[in-house]
């Protein structure tokens, strides 16, 4: 059983709504982006938010486990930034 605290079970449903609205403002330009850095950049930020929000609901569950899939994908969003990176650098210096 897991003991909650009066502070996490106020903060968690509100930033939960904050989290849901920015995720879909994500998806939103991650559908319209009109250019490649616009896509990556939806990207990043919804993997990024996604991994602040799996944290927290981490401690409001009082459980690791949560933990290590949001190191998992704030380095995964990091490796897509390097990775994109080097392609536009690459196609930048070949035009």
């Amino acid at each position: 059983m897991v003991h909650v605290t009066p502070f996490l079970s106020v903060f968690v449903p509100s930033v939960t709504v904050v989290f849901l609205t920015a995720f879909t403002l994500y998806i939103i330009r991650l559908i319209k982006g009109p250019s490649v850095p616009d896509i990556v950049l939806a990207i990043d930020c919804l993997s990024f938010d996604l991994a602040v929000f799996m944290a927290l609901l981490s401690i409001f569950y009082g459980t690791p486990y949560l933990v290590f899939g949001s190191i998992l994908l704030a380095l995964w969003a990091f490796l897509l930034d390097i990775f994109v990176a080097k392609y536009l650098l690459r196609r930048g210096l070949s035009e």
